[in-house]
This record gives C-alpha cells, structure tokens and sequence, in this order.
C-alpha cells in the first residue's frame, strides 16, 4: 500500500510517494490469500469448468461439439420435462409469492399477539429435508392416506404433490426475504398518509407495494430458483411427472450417462444464473428506504385486522404443523394404515436392525464437520478480504468466488465433483466417497450467504482496529483473535448454525458424492423412499428435523450465555 503526499520545495509543489512498511505478518496474509483463491478454484471453478467441458465431448473423451446437445434436445421428452419444470415453477411461485407475503406484512404492519410464535413455526421447514414435504403428503392423500376420499378419484402423485411439497419447502425462504422487505420503511410517508386521510388500500398500493417491490423481486427469483432445481420432491411423489432434476438422477443413477447429465446441468445451471443475475441486478438499483431523518414504521393497533391477521398466521402454521406432524406420528405407527397402534418398530427395526441408522450417525459427524470447519474457513475467508493488506485483484477473485455458489444449483455442484474427484488421475481422488468431501462440497454450496453474513459484520467494525495494530506492529492474526473474534461473535455463531441445519438437510449436492459407508441421512430417507419403506423414511426424517430443532435450541442457549459475557458492551450505559 502506498499514499501520496504533497510537499513543498523551494516553493514549488511536488508530489512525493510514501510507500507503507511491509510486515512479515502481513505477508502471511497474502499467502492466506493466494491459499484461499486456490482453495476456492479448485472446489469450484475447476468443478464447474469440467461439467461444461463433459458437454463437448464423448464417452472416450473426444471432442464432439454439440452432438451432446442435439442428441439430448432431439428427444421429445426432454421438452416434456423441462416444460413440466417451468409449469412447477410458475405454479409455487404464483402461490408461495402471496401467501408469504401475506403472512410477512401480518408479522411487520399488525399489532397482533404470538409474533413469535408465528415467527417461528413459519421457518419450522428449514429444519428438515425438502423430502419431508412430500413423504407427508403421500401420507394425507397418498393411496392409502387419511384425507385419500377428499381427492375425488384423482392422485396427489404428480403434478399437485410436487406443487404442494414445493409450497411447503420454499415457504419459509421466502418469508425471510419479504419480512426484511417491509421492515425497513419509512413511517413518515405513513404518518402523511393518514393526516391526508388515506385508506389502507391506497397506503398499500402507493407507499407499501412499491417499497417492497424490489424485495418481491429477489423473492420470486428465490422461489423459482429453488423449485427448478430440487429433485428430491419429484423422485418421492412425482411418479411419472418428469422434470428436469429426475432426468439427471435417472442418467447417472440409471444409467450412467455422465456426458448428457453435464448436458442438463448446464440446461439447469442458465435459469440458476439467469435469476442471480436479475436478483444482482435488482439489488444494485435498489434504494436505501431509511434516511438519516427517516423513523420506523410503528404499526396502530386496530382490533378487527389484527384479529384478521393473527387468523391468517394461524391458519398457515397450522397447515406447515399438519405437514410435519403427520410424518412424526407416521414415523411411531406400526403398520400404516391397517395397525394404527404406536410403536418404535421404524426405530428399531427399520433403521437399526437394517444398518440404516449409521446414515444418521453420518450426518451428525458431516454437519459438525461443516459448522466447525466451514464456519472458520467461511468466517477467516471473509476477514482476509475486509481487513488486510493485499493485491485488490486477488481480493475481487475472492468475493466473486464467494457470490458464485449463490446461483449454483447443488445438483450441478454435486455432478461437478463427480467428474472432478472421481478421476483416478486427480491426486486428490482418494477423497471421493468420504464424509470429508461430503462436507466440502456442502460449504461450498451454503458459502454465498455464510459469507454475506460474515461480510456485513466485518464492515461494522472500524478499520482504525487494523491500522493501529499495523502501527504498533502486533501481527493481524492477534487482531483477529482478541478484538474481531469477539465483536463478530453473534455473526460467527449464526453461520455456525446455519451451516450445521443445512449440513443435516442438504440432499441435492451429496446425491451422487457418498460411498455405502458414508451414506447421510437425506439420502438415506430418498433410499428407503424408493424402496418402498417409506415407515422408516418418515423415522429418518424424524431424527433429522429433532436434531436440527435441537441443534437451533443448543445454539440459541449458548448464545445467550456467551453472549451476555463478551456483548455486554452493546448495551452498557456510559454515565
């Protein structure tokens, strides 16, 4: 680093460089650095890098152009499929987009009791498997499910349980991006609104819509993103529906087809990247909503909407608690529906007489791996690029390597490192089919927003930290421990959790990754799904959303007590 100084000589300005002094510390940093733009090339780029090269060639490795291409697209059926994405899509956006936002302007613009509890039972789905959703419905309306009658003669495998499952499992993504939309809003436009005698619906229309517009925006790209690339859901209760998502599982479960699978990856790959850009591009345009003389929206009290509100927010809990619950009881009935009695059997015979359980037992060590090791990687990462000295290049590399995984779907990751990790010619083939490169691959997927988080807290802290230390030459790494590290600490244990709830959930990116001694329980519950032992599936699913709920109730306690010792000066009171 240097800066310019203005001297002057002889009565003539002239200017003078002054060139910082370099401390061996600091270079350590720069080769913390390079480490970490290797580390992120070769677990990402390189991965991506090769699926799209699997595109142009042939089984044996030669180049072939776009024979790949033409060969899948001449089939009819993948115009079928990818039409049958595109209509899910549609679909659970055009439902998820109102309900959510519903239930979001209820939470932020009502004055009505139990937010909290609302609060918390709407995020209840990102505690379990996607797959969950749909081993419930089959459970309601399947051919032998308590509310079968009500359909009348038609099937809720298919279309409509791919469409409600879907509703179910991008619910609570949404919410969290519409709740942050309308929190941060100007109460003044409010209070001139009603000293103009507004109606509601015209405060809705002209103040409230238009502010969260851009919220809705990222919300949509969200929900359709997430619908277009989960194959979990359309493997347990699609049945013949065909989308894009089971293509790929059929052509490297079935068969084997790695060359055309690279082909609908990238098919999958062009909306995920096409959503992150319109989502960046959104994002860029997007306008504080709170000023220096702004004040916060406080909601009036009025006793008909809320009560109207709170039904609403009660209503819908009450279905995601319909849709959790079913498969918990499921999971102690002996012989559904025929033997109703309740009983362990699942438990006992079905995952741990079976051998099952060690996919439970994988999962526990893989998304402890994550949260440990993911959170240093992810936390550290995020500091080298905020807080030291190095090359703006190697620092801009980082953070759009960081942003990437955002629109990477973790079907394309998963198939990525297929072709990376399963070349005996890599030196680092040895890793493939353990619970290391399951965790690796799992990081990688959940770094964009791990990041962003660490990111956004590091930029809250002066970088006068950094420039005093480098004065007084303590090394950086000394900074880190004893002033950052405690500072970021509520920041450091959210992506903890975060990591460690997606790391017992995540399906998609460890499909294809794991050996029959490494199997995690996500996939574990597709296997028995497909087996037909969906008792033990709905166990398995069980164990995962207890021990996520666990987990969070673990986390939370210890942040209140780590916290309240190293927060404390957040609220002290200087007399």
């Amino acid at each position: 680093m240097s800066a310019v100084l203005i001297e002057r000589r002889d009565g003539v300005e002239a200017h003078v460089e002054v060139r910082q002094i370099t401390h061996w510390h600091d270079r350590i940093a720069q080769l913390a650095l390079v480490l970490m733009s290797a580390s992120l090339a070769i677990f990402l780029l390189v991965p991506l890098a090769l699926v799209i090269g699997k595109c142009f060639v042939n089984a044996d490795g030669h180049f072939i152009g776009f024979t790949n291409f033409s060969g899948y697209l001449a089939n009819d059926g993948v115009w079928t499929s990818a039409l049958h994405s595109v209509a899910v899509a549609s679909t659970v956006t055009s439902i998820v987009i109102p309900m959510a936002f519903t239930f979001a302007y209820a939470l932020t613009r009502s004055c009505m009791p139990m937010k909290n509890a609302v609060r918390t039972v709407a995020l209840l789905p990102l505690l379990a498997p996607t797959l969950l959703s749909a081993v419930s419905f089959i459970y309601w309306f399947g051919n032998s499910g308590l509310l079968k009658p009500l359909l009348h003669g038609h099937s809720i495998y298919g279309f409509p349980g791919i469409v409600c499952s879907l509703v179910y499992a991008a619910f609570p993504h949404v919410l969290m991006i519409l709740v942050t939309a309308l929190a941060l809003s100007d109460g003044r436009l409010y209070e001139a609104a009603d000293a103009m005698g507004t109606s509601r619906m015209r405060k809705f229309m002209t103040i409230t819509l238009p502010g969260a517009k851009y919220g809705l925006i990222s919300a949509t790209m969200v929900s359709f993103t997430i619908c277009i690339n989960d194959f979990g859901v359309p493997v347990v209760i699609g049945g013949p529906y065909t989308v894009l998502s089971t293509d790929i599982y059929k052509l490297i479960i079935g068969l084997q087809d790695f060359n055309r699978s690279a082909v609908v990856s990238l098919l999958l790959l062009c909306p995920a990247l096409v959503a992150f850009a319109v989502d960046f591009f959104v994002r860029r345009k997007q306008q504080s909503q709170l000023g220096a003389r702004s004040t916060p929206y406080q909601p009036k009290p009025s006793r008909g909407f809320d009560m109207m509100m709170l039904a609403y927010c009660a209503l819908v809990c009450l279905l995601l608690i319909a849709v959790v619950g079913i498969s918990v009881f499921a999971s102690f009935v002996k012989f559904w529906p025929y033997q109703m009695s309740l009983g362990l059997q699942h438990y006992k015979m079905g995952l741990i007489g079976a051998g099952i359980f060690d996919a439970y037992e994988n999962s526990l060590k893989m998304a402890a791996c994550v949260a440990l090791g993911g959170t240093a990687i992810v936390f550290g990462g995020a500091y080298l690029v905020e807080k030291t000295r190095g090359p703006r290049w190697l620092r801009g590399f980082i953070n759009l390597c960081a942003i990437l995984p955002m629109g990477v779907p973790g079907l394309v990751l998963g198939i990525s490192y297929i072709f990376l990790f399963n070349s005996p010619a890599n030196p680092l083939n040895g890793l493939y089919g353990t619970l290391a490169l399951l965790a690796i691959v799992t990081v990688v997927h959940y770094y964009s927003s791990s990041h962003l988080t660490a990111v956004t807290a590091l930029r809250q802290i002066d970088n006068e930290f950094e420039a005093v230390s480098a004065s007084l030459k303590v090394p950086f790494y000394r900074t880190f421990f004893r002033v950052t590290v405690p500072v970021c600490l509520p920041a450091i244990l959210q992506i903890a959790r975060y990591l460690f709830v997606n790391g017992m959930t995540t399906v998609s990116a460890v499909a294809f990754l794991y050996s029959p001694d490494t199997q995690p329980a996500s996939v574990a519950i597709l296997n028995l799904d497909d087996a037909g032992q969906i008792g033990p599936a709905a166990a398995m699913a069980t164990l995962v959303l207890v021990t996520a709920s666990f987990a969070c109730l673990l986390f939370a306690g210890v942040s209140h007590g780590v916290l309240h010792r190293t927060q404390a000066w957040r609220t002290s009171r200087h007399g």
